[in-house]
């Protein structure tokens, strides 16, 4: 009788402990359990992705985003439209398309395709009164200038027009040179109005 409630209570007591070690938690368990709770609880939480706080905004919030297209982010780089009118304003190349190329405020040609690099072709939309000086992004403050030239003036405002052309990049463009260049970028060759050759397409 002794025996069989010796063996009885052991092995009440095996199953005692497996139930215990079942119902301990691991630092498994225990983590997907905190992580499954921290979830919930951010589910019930409202929300802040930015496409939520975009949609969740008063009107007068969402006019900012309405009239981003117009307004500058950076304000010492020129607006899109600014760089375009400043463009028109450059003088015509004869015989030449005016959407692809212009003189720049020394006389230099450059290529509207070519825009920050250092050849002799390449333009900037540059600050007529440094930014750093207080020239704001205007286009009554923007020229078109060859890219070296407007390196040259950097943010001086005491160099002269004549040390400015001395720092030009020259080279000799043909008109060859010219359809080969708008073939390249644009698949096609336009001539000016007043080229009086043929419209090459």
């Amino acid at each position: 009788m002794s025996g069989t409630s010796v063996s009885a209570s052991a092995s009440s007591s095996r199953e005692e402990r497996r139930r215990r070690r079942a119902n301990s938690a691991s630092p498994l368990k225990e983590r997907s359990k905190s992580s499954s709770s921290k979830l919930s609880s951010a589910s019930s939480k409202p929300t802040h992705s930015p496409s939520a706080t975009l949609l969740d905004l008063d009107d007068d919030s969402t006019s900012l985003f309405r009239d981003y297209p117009h307004s500058n982010p950076n304000p010492r780089s020129f607006p899109h439209i600014v760089k375009q009118k400043c463009w028109e304003k450059a003088d015509k190349v004869k015989g030449r398309d005016p959407d692809r190329w212009r003189r720049d405020a020394l006389g230099n040609i450059v290529f509207r395709k070519l825009l920050g690099c250092p050849g002799c072709l390449c333009h900037d939309y540059d600050h007529i009164l440094p930014y750093s000086k207080g020239g704001e992004s205007t286009l009554e403050n923007c020229q078109v200038l060859q890219a070296t030239v407007n390196r040259a003036k950097g943010n001086r405002t005491e160099i002269s027009k004549a040390e400015l052309t001395q720092k030009s990049s020259y080279c000799r463009v043909s008109d060859r040179d010219m359809d080969l260049l708008e073939l390249s970028a644009y698949g096609n060759v336009r001539r000016g109005p007043d080229s009086g050759g043929c419209r090459i397409q």
